[in-house]
């Protein structure tokens, strides 16, 4: 259980650092609206910032 809670935090932390490298705070603010709609349990808002972050990654 440990493991997996680590492997999350580490890949949140990379995604997080590479959004912030091609996208500046908006792929922050993308990679955040993710967080929250799972979090939350808000699906539409989930998977509208999960296709937003995609498109403007595959721009970048």
């Amino acid at each position: 259980m440990l493991m997996l809670q680590a492997a999350r935090a580490l890949c949140e932390f990379l995604l997080g650092r590479l959004a912030q490298q091609e996208l500046g705070v908006l792929g922050l603010l993308l990679i955040a609206a993710v967080a929250v709609g799972v979090r939350a349990r808000h699906t539409g808002l989930a998977v509208g910032a999960a296709m937003v972050f995609t498109l403007l990654m595959i721009q970048a």
